[in-house]
């Protein structure tokens, strides 16, 4: 900034230090999308415990997977959880109360589809501040089946009303909202109480209520919910078919969404992977993915069900995964492959197919990640690639944490460097990209994460005239090239051993 010199003394400036720093995005923030038995439908809630999702969604439910997902992913260490509720609608799903008739009905409705609705009253009294208004009332809401109680005092069917019940319950309400008209005169027989009517868990889900539908992402429903939030680092889509599977167009529909999200999908074995041959076969199939934003995970781990009396039932091991990666995340970094001794997997009493060094060894070099239980570590994750980690692809994205790094280095260095734009494109922006980027590269490089003893041999930052032709300013175009040695998981782990003949001592 100039300053105009106009009286004799001591002027100061500010000089701008050309210092933007670049902060790493999350690593962890998972996606579930699937069925439960309350809650906000096409709505993503963010959670940070397994309490939230109890409040919010209903906790475990008989009829859908998604509540476990989410409890094995807290209760193996996970942080950040997003879930969308999925449902398919049916006739009278959403459960009704009404007072009233004529112009002094009121219609109160459950704030989301299912059976829970059912179990709603509702009382309205007078007793208000001002006995003179007759559009005002207090309403009790009352959820038989939680023992919640939500009252609105003083509240009215007045149009203009500062007030106005339906904005009030919008607002601060979490099981009723007003449907239809606002009664035009007031209630008669007060107090009076009324309870719930209808109310149903709609049909069995299918591939329309996840990708598919009408419209679903232009209405940002189902699996595209996830565009009103703003990172998602790993997606699972729990089995939600009445065989237990997950459709093959909804993968194919995450998978792609979750390329465009930098994302990772979390995959479950199908069902048909019953045992190792069968996991075999079907890892082979030409129509199972190798893409690099997907990681598969087998057998199905075995566990206690509280909903069956705590006998011990197979779960998807989706949401348990996700939970071992972030718990590694936390402690070690996107860039420490969750798997080994330390990738322990908590509750699980067993697994559905239990895994020998020999079985492993035919699934491994199919991009399988096998879990297994291991002497004194307990169930541990035993495998770290992507689906496109197959041995005959040689694929430089053959492991999962070396992907996740570079969605992570991606993301961060996306939203770390939007103040470039419209910047002028000259020397000064480029060697303010050079200072900035490679002071985030650096501490990633002083926490551990790339391989190499000294910077130079770790990463790169380049921007310059030669990353940026005449003909990229003319177009205004900058680019910035940034390269990092990875570091790749200690995979296979040889121990040569040579016995040595005896040999006397010299005296």
């Amino acid at each position: 900034m100039t300053t105009e010199l106009t009286y004799p003394g001591v002027y100061i400036r500010e000089l701008p230090s050309g210092v933007r720093t670049i902060t790493g995005v999350a690593t962890s923030i998972t996606a579930f999308v699937g069925r439960a038995a309350r809650g906000p439908v096409d709505d993503p809630r963010t959670l940070t415990s397994y309490a939230d999702f109890e409040r919010t969604y209903g906790g475990l439910w008989s009829e859908s997977n998604l509540g476990h997902s989410v409890r094995d992913f807290y209760r193996q260490g996970g942080s950040i959880a997003i879930v969308v509720r999925v449902h398919q609608t049916a006739a009278n799903d959403v459960a009704t109360i009404t007072f009233g008739a004529g112009p002094s009905q009121i219609v109160f409705e459950a704030a989301n589809p299912g059976s829970w609705g059912s179990e709603l009253s509702a009382t309205i009294d007078n007793q208000v501040s001002d006995t003179s208004d007759t559009t005002l009332f207090n309403l009790t809401v009352t959820d038989d089946g939680t023992g919640r109680v939500e009252t609105f005092r003083n509240v009215s069917f007045a149009t203009g009303s500062a007030r106005r019940v339906d904005n009030v319950l919008k607002q601060q309400s979490s099981l009723v909202r007003v449907r239809g008209a606002l009664p035009t005169a007031a209630l008669g027989g007060l107090p009076l109480t009324v309870a719930a009517v209808n109310g149903n868990d709609g049909g069995a889900l299918s591939t329309n209520n996840y990708t598919t539908g009408a419209n679903m992402r232009d209405n940002k429903k189902g699996l595209y919910a996830l565009e009103k939030v703003d990172l998602v680092n790993m997606i699972v889509v729990p089995p939600y078919t009445a065989a237990g599977d997950v459709g093959s167009q909804v993968i194919a529909d995450t998978l792609a969404y979750a390329e465009e999200r930098r994302a990772i999908m979390i995959m479950d074995p199908p069902p048909a992977w019953s045992s190792v041959d069968n996991a075999v076969t079907g890892v082979s199939a030409a129509s199972f993915t190798s893409s690099i934003n997907a990681a598969v995970y087998f057998p199905m781990i075995r566990q206690p069900d509280p909903l069956r009396d705590g006998q011990i039932m197979d779960f998807a091991p989706g949401g348990a995964v996700a939970g071992v990666i972030a718990r590694t995340d936390g402690t070690r970094g996107v860039w420490k492959a969750p798997a080994g001794t330390e990738a322990t997997l908590n509750g699980v009493v067993e697994m559905s197919v239990p895994l020998t060094d020999l079985e492993i060894g035919q699934l491994n070099p199919l991009a399988v990640n096998c879990l297994r239980a291991a002497p004194a570590a307990g169930h541990v994750v035993w495998g770290a690639r992507t689906r496109n980690g197959s041995d005959r692809l040689a694929s430089e994205w053959k492991y999962l944490p070396v992907r996740r790094t570079a969605l992570f280095l991606e993301e961060s260095l996306y939203r770390g460097t939007q103040w470039v734009v419209f910047e002028p494109n000259d020397e000064t922006l480029w060697s303010q990209i050079r200072l900035n980027v490679g002071a985030f590269m650096n501490n990633l490089f002083r926490q551990g994460a790339f391989a190499g003893t000294t910077p130079n041999e770790a990463y790169f930052v380049k921007c310059d005239a030669e990353t940026t032709t005449q003909d990229d300013v003319n177009l205004g175009v900058v680019n910035i090239v940034v390269g990092f040695a990875p570091l790749k998981p200690a995979e296979f782990v040889v121990i040569s051993l040579q016995q040595m003949a005896g040999q006397a001592g010299g005296g």
